[in-house]
C-alpha cells in the first residue's frame, strides 16, 4: 500500500518540480542591476577598468554591451533614490527618481572600431546624479536609466 501511495504522488511530485525549478536559477531584476551596475568598493580609475568589469559581469557574452554606467557608492545610496522625487523614465514610464545627490559613476562606452568578441572600452569617470526605475516590494532600483 505505501508503495501505491508513492507512484500515485510521483507524477504530482514531478509537476510541482517542474513549475518551480525554472524560477529558481533566474536573476531578479533587482540582482540583474546589481550585477550590471554596482561596484561599491572599485573607483574605475584604471584605464583597462571597462574592459575588465564588462567581461567579468557578462556583459560581453555573444555580443559587446554598447553602454553600461557602474556606481561606485555604497548600495544603501543607490537604493535612497527610490525614495527622491518621481521623474518620468525615458521609455515614458513614470517609475523613475534621481538621486539627490551627485555619485561616483564610470561610464563604459563601446569604441567605434570594437567588434566582438573583442570588446573594447572607453572609461569614464564623473560625478553625477543618476535616474532609476524602481519596482517590488521593498522598492529597489531594476534599471539604470541615465546619468545627469
Amino acid at each position: 500500500m505505501g508503495l501505491e501511495k508513492s507512484l500515485m504522488l510521483f507524477p504530482l511530485l514531478v509537476l510541482v518540480l517542474g513549475l518551480v525549478q525554472p524560477s529558481l536559477g533566474r536573476e531578479s531584476s533587482a540582482m540583474k542591476f546589481e550585477r550590471q551596475h554596482m561596484d561599491s568598493a572599485g573607483t574605475g580609475s584604471s584605464p583597462t577598468y571597462c574592459n575588465q568589469m564588462m567581461m567579468r559581469r557578462e556583459m560581453t557574452n555573444g555580443s559587446c554591451k554598447p553602454v553600461n554606467t557602474f556606481v561606485h557608492e555604497p548600495l544603501a545610496h543607490v537604493h535612497a533614490a527610490c525614495s527622491q522625487k518621481n521623474v518620468t523614465c525615458k521609455n515614458g514610464k513614470g517609475n523613475c527618481y534621481k538621486s539627490s545627490s551627485a555619485l561616483h559613476i564610470t561610464d563604459c562606452r563601446l569604441k567605434g572600431n570594437s567588434k566582438y568578441p573583442n570588446c573594447d572600452y572607453q572609461t569614464s569617470n564623473y560625478q553625477k546624479r543618476i535616474i532609476v526605475a524602481c519596482e517590488g516590494n521593498p522598492y529597489v532600483p531594476v534599471h539604470l536609466d541615465a546619468s545627469v
